[in-house]
């Protein structure tokens, strides 16, 4: 047989039309009221929306609107209040590839280790497994503790960090679950202190996990839906590298085209 036919990469206007197409960005399915609703918990301080960040005190509700109008191109009036909201596929894409420069950045210095974690096993485990493994072939170390350690979460319950494909999930009785905790990656990043280890050059990873390694101070880049604003709060304060604004629970077949694109920036210069 002759050899195997390169995968083609999409090009950014193909990208931009599938991400529209499949509602990955453009009009996505989260509806207004939901969006609103979790800016307006986060203004509060509400815990469980901010991800393990520590907000600054000066982000009002009128403040986080409008940097999500920004960052994500959701709706600016406040006076839209339900129906349809939008994600701009220009500023997904322009953030996949600062993501990907990032990821590249630290790749090329070698010996990267980095440390992959995720909240929606359903829909954005399907990126991070790829990107690990491409991390992995250009000589990052994967770094997994605190494998098998319980976390208490949200009412008192009881859930494991386990690991799939060297990507972190919170495990549920033998199901891995949806979850916007930081807790796990503050237990991570505490095994990794005792041990005398360093920590990750990189964490690549969404939700909490995300939020609590950017709060720690280490290297984090993100994927975080138009209904979650503490990472893109948490860019604007720096302490996220890059969050980038796309429906983060579709099929997961949808994200390969993204992750074909995100993967081809990492790697073209490595």
């Amino acid at each position: 047989m002759g050899a195997a036919r390169a995968k083609r990469v999409p090009t950014r206007e193909e990208l931009r039309d599938h991400l529209v197409r499949t509602r990955i960005a453009g009009h996505v399915a989260t509806p207004r009221e939901n969006n609103l609703d979790h800016y307006r918990s986060l203004a509060l301080r509400d815990p469980y929306y901010m991800f393990g960040l520590d907000i600054a005190e000066e982000w009002s509700y009128p403040d986080i609107l409008a940097l999500m109008a920004k960052s994500v191109g959701v709706v600016a009036d406040p006076e839209h209040r339900e129906g349809q909201d939008t994600i701009d596929p220009d500023r997904t894409i322009d953030a996949l590839e600062a993501m990907a420069d990032r990821i590249a950045e630290v790749l090329a210095r070698g010996s990267a280790r980095i440390l992959f974690a995720t909240g929606h096993p359903t829909g954005l485990l399907a990126v991070h497994t790829v990107l690990a493994r491409v991390a992995a072939e250009h000589g990052a170390t994967l770094l997994t503790p605190a494998e098998g350690s319980v976390c208490t979460g949200g009412y008192g319950r009881k859930r494991r960090i386990r690991y799939f494909e060297d990507v972190a999930m919170l495990d549920d009785r033998g199901s891995f679950v949806h979850t916007h905790e930081a807790g796990p990656m503050v237990a991570m990043i505490e095994e990794l202190d005792r041990r005398g280890e360093p920590r990750p050059d990189l964490v690549i990873a969404d939700h909490g996990w995300a939020g609590a390694a950017g709060e720690a101070g280490i290297e984090t880049v993100g994927f975080a839906d138009s209904n979650d604003p503490a990472l893109f709060v948490g860019e604007a304060e720096g302490k996220i590298a890059v969050a980038v604004p796309l429906d983060d629970n579709v099929l997961p077949r949808y994200y390969r085209p993204l992750t074909d694109y995100l993967v081809h920036r990492v790697t073209r210069d490595l």
